[in-house]
C-alpha cells in the first residue's frame, strides 16, 4: 500500500484543513521513541522518522506549521547524528526531544541524565527540550520535582546556547564570574538560575570570613588572590 492509498493521510488531510482554518501548529508524535538504550536508533524509530518526514511535507502544502518530536532513551554518541538526521528527513522542521535520556540506570535521577542528552541535541540542533524529572519511571512528579526537572533543562538549553555562540548567552556566565572574582554576593544570586536554593546552601553552611566560602576558607585561591593584587598580606593560618 502507498501512502497515498493509505486512509491516514485521507484523515491527516482532514485535521490539515482544520489546524490551516484556525491557524494551528501540529505536534507530529514519536509512537516509536526510543524506551530503553536497546531501542536507540533502531529501524522502529528511523522508519517512523521517515513517516514524520513524509508528514512534514504534507502538512506545509497545505499552509500548517508543524514540529516533530523526537527520542527517548540514547547512548550519548548517538544523539548528534539524530539530530542531523532529523534535520534532513524533516527538512528542517523545528525538532524536541524528551532528553534523551543517556543511561538507564539512574532512577531518581533522570533529570540528570535528561540533561545531559539535552545538551547534546540543543547542542545539535534540537530546537526544543522536553523537560525530565527525578519522577520520571517511579511516579507521577510532584511540585518540587517539577522545579528540578525544569532547572536542569534549563541549564541544558543554557549550555548549548554557549556552545552554540548564541549572541549574549554567555553573558550572565561573565557577569558571575566577576561577581565571584570580588565575592559579590548578592550579583551572585542574580545571576543564577536558581538564587533560592544557591542562598539557602550558603546560609547553612556560613564561612567564618565573608571573603570566602566554607569549603576552602582563608585558604581560597580567589581570596589569596585579591590580597596579593592589592599588597595586602596573606593570611591563611
Amino acid at each position: 500500500m502507498t501512502g497515498e492509498e493509505n486512509p491516514f493521510y485521507e484523515y491527516f488531510d482532514e485535521i490539515l484543513e482544520i489546524c490551516r482554518e484556525y491557524d494551528v501548529t501540529i505536534s507530529l508524535g514519536d509512537a516509536c521513541r526510543p524506551g530503553c538504550l536497546a531501542d536507540g536508533s533502531d529501524v522502529c524509530q528511523i522508519e517512523e522518522l521517515v513517516r514524520l518526514g513524509e508528514l512534514t511535507k504534507r502538512a506545509w502544502e497545505k499552509d500548517v506549521q508543524v514540529m516533530v518530536e523526537g527520542p527517548g532513551h540514547m547512548p550519548m554518541d548517538q544523539i548528534a547524528a539524530n539530530m542531523k538526521i532529523q534535520q534532513t528527513i524533516c527538512m528542517g522542521a523545528p525538532f524536541y526531544v524528551l532528553g534523551p535520556i543517556v543511561t538507564d540506570i539512574a532512577p531518581g535521577y533522570d533529570h540528570i541524565t535528561a540533561a545531559i542528552g539535552g545538551a547534546i541535541a540543543a547542542a545539535s540542533g534540537a530546537a526544543f527540550l522536553c523537560y525530565v524529572t527525578p519522577a520520571e519511571h517511579l511516579a507521577l512528579p510532584n511540585v518540587d520535582d517539577v522545579k528540578q526537572g525544569i532547572i536542569a533543562s534549563r541549564i541544558a538549553a543554557h549550555a548549548a546556547d554557549i556552545a552554540k555562540k548564541v549572541p549574549h548567552a554567555r553573558d550572565l556566565d561573565d557577569a558571575m564570574g566577576d561577581a565571584r572574582r570580588t565575592f559579590d554576593w548578592e550579583k551572585q544570586w542574580e545571576c543564577s538560575i536558581d538564587p533560592e536554593t544557591a542562598k539557602q546552601i550558603r546560609n547553612d553552611r556560613a564561612p567564618e570570613h565573608e571573603d570566602s566560602c566554607s569549603m576552602c576558607g582563608k585558604f581560597c585561591a580567589v581570596r589569596s588572590m585579591n590580597k596579593a593584587l592589592n599588597g595586602e598580606y596573606i593570611d591563611i593560618l
